[in-house]
């Protein structure tokens, strides 16, 4: 049986996205020109919640979308699935948020940049990460985290949510 640790459970969980949402309205000077983008599949749940959030203390609509970066991976080849992408906005002129719920080498989060970037000039393209793992193997850094956790690089980190899971957590093994 593998060794499991809960790094975060519901409450630290509910606590960081509170706090990765008050940090990007802060940071943005508010939500006018904000829209929020969740990475397939881990970050769909984060990014809805944290537009949520956010309409919610704002008092505006903050769009959300979710992005599929399978055709920009470049660690897949013949990536021949249609794109699942359901951005039903603009990204022109605004300041994208994407949302992943962990960043390790940070080639998804290259991959997300370039789909965004496909679909428009935006303003800014930001990134926001429940867990940062750390093994970062492109010069990527995001701008909100959660929770920093150090890793070994066998470890796996497993990111719940209620939405799938029927729970929300945080689990090392």
């Amino acid at each position: 049986m593998s060794d499991e640790r809960v790094i975060m459970d519901e409450k630290a969980v509910s606590r960081a996205i509170a706090r990765i949402s008050y940090e990007i309205i802060e940071h943005n000077k508010g939500a006018e020109a904000l829209c929020i983008v969740g990475i397939m599949s881990g970050g769909v749940a984060i990014g809805k919640r944290i537009a949520g959030k956010i309409s919610e203390l704002e008092k505006i609509d903050v769009p959300y979308g979710s992005l599929d970066i399978t055709p920009y991976r470049d660690d897949i080849s013949g990536a021949e699935r249609a794109d699942r992408t359901d951005m039903p906005f603009d990204v022109r002129d605004r300041n994208v948020v994407i949302v992943d719920d962990v960043i390790f080498t940070g080639r998804s989060s290259r991959a997300a940049m370039e789909a965004v970037i496909k679909k428009g000039r935006p303003r800014s393209v930001q990134l926001a990460v429940l867990v940062d793992r750390g093994h970062r193997e492109l010069p990527i850094r995001p701008d909100y985290v959660g929770k920093n956790l150090p890793t070994a690089h066998s470890e796996k980190v497993i990111v719940t949510v209620s939405e799938k899971d029927g729970c929300d957590s945080v689990i090392i093994s």
